[in-house]
């Protein structure tokens, strides 16, 4: 019976988990509503989750508050740190402008299945992305990319003007929704008062959070503004991070160093993307490549304007080619760049009491 049981699992539709938004900075509760909707799924035995996604927006978006994508996927990068499933894509970003959610979703999904579907032995040309998730091919059968979101986001929806409604339409119709709701909530009734989700509604997933968690990431904000502790509310990588480079003009004199004697830096390279990185090198960006890019950008953004430390990089070693178009990345430092993470020789001489966990986080961050 138990093997039956292992072979009907295996028969399971597939599907992902895309989630949008700033994510600036990211919360427990963004990485949070990947496990509540995998587990949902997983013990109902609905479908097979292979994977989760998080797609920062474009800086164009303009909302208050955001910080350069730069910084935003290094602080979701050290987030995920301790996630075996759920991945960062940069692809949002590294469009010229904003992108539509509904465009989002279609780039991943489409991705995933192509991929599943070309031979084996003939891969994509270029590295795979990093987002994509590990052993779909040992199936055939497509992949749904559902959209996971919070209630809000349901509610959105009904305001004018905010949503298209071929976009909703699509999004719900081609994909689904995946829609983590606080206990008390009434997220039926944005379906009822909405006709094109109560067409669809079979497509929507409702899901309660029985645990509840109200730390957003306006909250977070708004303590930091404050000079108000946020230990706690964020990963400890995370608080470092806005720390050293002083995001969202944090005052805050409770957040102590949570990694020493190393310190984490993030350069703007994307040093994943060797052909990008050559095509760099070969052909200089011009005016006309930075404008746009630049126009969110802070000239105090990039650590390394303000120190020039001994560094150490993680990865394969740069051929005279790459070196240059790192070289040449690290001066543009202009948003939508992948982000990678370095380590800098400490002066301070306080190694001989860091903790043997302090090591382990450390080492997992030089492996990225």
């Amino acid at each position: 019976m138990s093997a039956f049981i292992e072979e009907t699992k295996c028969l399971l539709p597939r599907i992902a988990f895309l989630a949008c938004g700033c994510f600036s900075p990211p919360t427990p509760m963004h990485l949070r509503m990947f496990e509540i909707a995998r587990d949902h799924f997983e013990m109902n035995e609905m479908h097979k989750v292979v994977g989760g996604i998080i797609s920062p927006t474009h800086d164009s978006y303009g909302k208050k508050g955001l910080a350069p994508s730069a910084d935003r996927l290094a602080m979701v990068k050290l987030a995920l740190q301790s996630s075996t499933w759920i991945r960062l894509s940069d692809w949002e970003v590294n469009h010229p402008q904003w992108v539509r959610t509904r465009s989002v979703l279609q780039y991943h999904q489409n991705y995933m299945n192509n991929y599943v579907n070309s031979p084996g032995d003939k891969e994509q040309s270029g590295p795979l992305p990093g987002w994509l998730p590990y052993n779909l091919r040992e199936r055939k059968d497509p992949i749904q990319l559902r959209l996971l979101c919070g209630a809000d986001l349901l509610e959105s929806f009904a305001k004018p003007g905010l949503w298209a409604d071929e976009d909703i339409e699509d999004i719900v119709a081609n994909h689904g929704l995946v829609v983590i709701t606080r206990f008390g909530s009434n997220p039926e009734r944005f379906i009822f008062e909405s006709d094109i989700l109560t067409k669809y509604q079979r497509n929507i997933t409702l899901i309660t959070n029985w645990v509840p968690n109200e730390v957003s990431s306006s909250l977070v904000r708004r303590l930091l503004n404050r000079g108000q502790s946020v230990k706690y509310l964020l990963d400890d990588l995370v608080l470092e991070y806005i720390k050293r480079t002083g995001l969202y003009n944090m005052k805050s004199k409770y957040i102590t160093d949570t990694v020493q004697p190393n310190r984490l830096l993030f350069n703007r390279a994307y040093m994943e993307n060797i052909k990008n990185a050559t095509s760099l090198a070969q052909s200089p960006p011009t005016d006309d490549d930075d404008e746009g890019d630049e126009q969110h950008m802070d000239e105090t953004d990039s650590l390394l304007k303000r120190q020039a430390p001994r560094v150490f990089c993680c990865g394969e070693a740069s051929s005279p080619v790459q070196a240059r178009a790192t070289k040449l990345m690290l001066n543009r430092s202009g948003p939508g760049q992948a982000v990678q993470v370095i380590t800098v020789e400490s002066a301070m001489g306080t190694d001989k009491i860091e903790s043997q966990a302090k090591k382990q986080k450390i080492a997992q961050v030089q492996q990225l």
